[in-house]
């Protein structure tokens, strides 16, 4: 029987399994998915009323409920002067309309009261971020995530907004621990990275979530940072490899599936998708309010 001690290590050393850094990570989905432009989004009061009307909805619905809300109103001082009723019907396409028209309203009188009448929020990018953010989750209903879009997309700042995609991505690829909860994310996932790779970040990660790294059936046979996810199913990347390998049987086969490669490249990754698109949900509404 060999020593305990050399039982542990060789224990630890099997079950150690590559990792995959968030650099890298950016770079390869970047690569599949990619590239993300950093588009021109609604100014931050306007961002703001749509990220509420995104809440627990779709794309598409939270798109047709801001343009009916715009298209009734005209401007966000009339919703906000408007009957909680009337605000309810022009929002009702987008779902939970009993539960927002009020907090639309509330949120732009609150905005109004603090903001000398004003709802213009350009003045939120002059502050320190965390200031900002603090400003912005006052409001009721903007909790950390809708502070980050709103900071992020509208205002160009680098604030991490966690999603239910990228909270999913980042514990399988064990960027945040299983204990971390969807709050705490937006604060250990934005101290991971500089500045710069924010954007990049939730771009790149939202995309995979909604495309391959999925809650109930993630397709990790197509994952291209499959090599460094402790969360990987290695059945599946096994007959990915077997469909690829047949299909080519003459191109060069690896090993292994899983093999750590120390430039962050995964062995067999596929070619990115030209027509994948990019996770910016209303850019048709911002093109359509533009003067």
């Amino acid at each position: 029987m060999p020593p305990k001690a050399a039982t542990k290590t060789r224990r630890s050393r099997r079950s150690k399994k590559p990792g995959v850094t968030i650099s890298d990570a950016i770079r390869l989905l970047t690569e599949q998915y990619g590239p993300f432009e950093n588009e021109p989004r609604l100014d931050p009061a306007h961002e703001l009323v749509f990220t509420i009307l995104s809440q627990h909805t779709s794309d598409r619905n939270s798109e047709r409920a801001f343009r009916n809300l715009m298209d009734t109103f005209s401007t966000l001082e009339a919703v906000a002067a408007a009957d909680v009723a009337d605000i309810e019907d022009a929002i009702s396409g987008g779902g939970l309309a009993r539960i927002k028209a009020p907090r639309i309203k509330e949120v732009l009188g609150m905005i109004l009261d603090l903001n000398d009448g004003s709802l213009d929020l350009h003045f939120l990018a002059e502050m320190p971020m965390d200031e900002a953010r603090a400003w912005l989750r006052q409001l009721p209903g903007i909790g950390p995530k809708s502070a980050g879009i709103i900071l992020s997309f509208s205002l160009g700042m680098p604030a991490m907004a966690v999603d239910t995609h990228i909270y999913r991505v980042s514990q399988r690829l064990g960027i945040i621990g299983p204990k971390v909860n969807a709050d705490k994310a937006h604060e250990v996932l934005e101290a991971a990275m500089p500045p710069e790779d924010v954007y990049p970040f939730h771009a790149a990660f939202i995309t995979h979530g909604r495309q391959v790294c999925k809650a109930q059936r993630p397709r990790c046979g197509d994952c291209v940072v499959n090599y460094g996810c402790p969360a990987r199913d290695e059945e599946a990347i096994r007959q990915a490899t077997a469909v690829v390998e047949s299909a080519a049987p003459d191109a060069p086969t690896h090993d292994t599936a899983d093999t750590d490669q120390p430039d962050g490249q995964a062995p067999g990754r596929r070619r990115r998708r030209k027509d994948a698109p990019t996770p910016v949900p209303h850019t048709q509404v911002v093109k359509e309010l533009q003067p």
